[in-house]
């Protein structure tokens, strides 16, 4: 999921071309996540003698390929906790690295028993492709997959680490509790900020690995400052983000799979909003701003404040132009929200209908053409079929105002998005120009109020606004930038000063940075 997740698959086809076979990944066994995208294939012999090794230290690795772009090999490690090794592994580490891992945090406990199997597992390879005089390269990427790095270097293991941190931990919790962070950051202690915010074990194992390996990295030149004064080393290198850009080049059907992908929007706007009023398609922006639930760091706030002050102008100046803003985030939710479904699911029986309708029409106006009749299309329409439409239509109708929301959230009183779109009056009536769908699920192909893809979304979206106050990179905008749709991002996301530093003439090609550094 993620920034990260988009990292690793973006960079296959190019890690494979200058490494080749030699090119492995290294994860955990998650079982829905492999049932997806794992295919377990033949070990070649070296990794059939690893993974045999592994087995008899009771450590149990599966061979495959990541069915991504370039089919990567990967070793996947089994994560059945023992409890007792558990506690001695944690016990090492405080010993050994001052790292207290006490929390019983579920992510931590997983993080540093994923720790111990990459230790190994790593081990166990130097010394198999040492025998045939090849060395080990291991780069490790954040914190939850980066603690073998102490470890290997404590035990002498003759293999050389780079770790790659996308962000500090320490500094997304401190920039979402207060502002202006960046300019503070020269002052904060970071030992006190990792005890107020109870993540001492996690600070620490960032700590430990960024001293710990050979080499250090991080992707933009924004979370360097976080990794000098929070993690007490400065990066060797900044490796900035990028994408495959194969996946999105579309050439000359930009505009076809734009118009494709709106039609989709389309038909959810008029399942959402179409029972309660209408608006002309035609004039209607789509808008968007998505991401991990963070509305602080991500800029959300913002967005939510820009469209109330845009939906008063658009009110002064009656262009005629609907703004439809979706918020597009994961959080805790019970259900769809049961109106919202039934909805979309009469707007579907209604295409059906329209469809035959449209389908015995046809036939029937094809005949009576040939025959030299003029043109009379309510004639044509049997009875049974104009009762069936006027009775979908009506099922269809709802006195009511469009929900905000798509689901029923577990705290539907206190979640902070909700709690500000109330705040702000913005409750989708007939006469407001912006609309807003506060959309807590990540859209999928599985969601029957989408059925596409996140891309296809984006595709068919005319802006993507990510103002974010707190972004290591930021790959919405860089994702909408490359499906051809302009994106807003922030002098504050790594990406956003990236492109500022790096092209000037970034406006004219779709991309604009809202200056947030030093501002409140």
């Amino acid at each position: 999921m993620g920034g990260i997740y988009q990292v690793l698959r973006s960079k296959v086809p190019a890690m494979q071309k200058r490494w080749g076979a030699r090119y492995t990944l290294v994860g955990p066994w998650e079982d829905r996540s492999a049932a997806v995208e794992f295919e377990p294939r033949p070990a070649p012999a070296w990794v059939k003698r690893l993974t045999e090794r592994c087995a008899e230290e009771g450590l149990r690795v599966h061979h495959g390929r990541w069915l991504v772009t370039g089919r990567p090999r990967v070793l996947l490690v089994d994560q059945v906790v023992d409890a007792k090794r558990l506690g001695e592994i944690k016990y090492d580490l405080w010993q050994q690295h001052g790292i207290d891992c006490r929390s019983g945090d579920w992510a931590l406990d997983k993080a540093v028993w994923f720790s111990d199997c990459t230790r190994r597992l790593i081990a166990a390879a130097q010394e198999e492709l040492a025998s045939a005089d090849q060395r080990v390269l291991a780069h490790f990427h954040e914190w939850l997959g980066s603690l073998a790095i102490p470890e290997l270097r404590r035990d002498k293991v003759p293999v050389a680490t780079v770790f790659t941190t996308h962000a500090t931990l320490l500094g997304r919790y401190i920039a979402s509790g207060e502002g202006d962070f960046y300019s503070r950051l020269p002052h904060t202690d970071h030992a006190a900020e990792a005890t107020k915010f109870n993540v001492m074990g996690q600070h620490g194992i960032e700590r430990a690995c960024a001293h710990g390996a050979h080499v250090l990295t991080t992707v933009s030149p924004i979370t360097g400052e976080e990794c000098t004064h929070l993690l007490g080393r400065k990066p060797d290198t900044i490796t900035p983000n990028g994408l495959n850009i194969e996946r999105f080049e579309v050439g000359h059907d930009l505009q076809n799979l734009h118009a494709e992908c709106k039609s989709q929007i389309h038909d959810f706007v008029m399942g959402h909003f179409f029972p309660s009023y209408s608006f002309d398609l035609d004039r209607t922006i789509y808008m968007f701003t998505s991401g991990r639930f963070e509305p602080g760091n991500k800029g959300f706030d913002i967005c939510l404040e820009a469209l109330a002050r845009l939906n008063a102008e658009l009110k002064a100046f009656d262009l005629g132009v609907t703004v439809v803003f979706f918020v597009v985030s994961s959080r805790a939710a019970r259900s769809l929200h049961p109106d919202v479904l039934e909805s979309r699911g009469v707007l579907n029986e209604l295409r059906r209908t329209c469809g035959n309708v449209a389908q015995h029409l046809e036939d029937q106006l094809f005949r009576r053409a040939a025959a030299g009749e003029p043109l009379q299309l309510d004639s044509l329409v049997e009875e049974y079929w104009r009762l069936r439409y006027r009775r979908t239509q009506q099922a269809l109708r709802r006195d009511r105002l469009p929900p905000v929301v798509t689901h029923v959230l577990d705290d539907d009183a206190t979640d902070p998005v909700l709690g500000q779109i109330r705040r702000l009056g913005l409750f989708n009536w007939k006469e407001d120009p912006v609309k807003v769908v506060y959309h807590p699920e990540f859209i999928t192909p599985t969601n029957p109020l989408w059925g596409i893809e996140y891309e296809q979304f984006v595709r068919g979206c005319h802006l993507g606004v990510f103002p974010s106050a707190y972004e290591p990179w930021g790959y919405t905008p860089l994702e909408s930038i490359a499906s051809g749709v302009p994106a807003i991002t922030s002098d504050l996301a790594g990406f956003g000063r990236y492109v500022a530093e790096k092209k000037p003439d970034h406006h004219s090609w779709g991309v604009n940075v809202v200056r947030r550094r030093g501002r409140d």
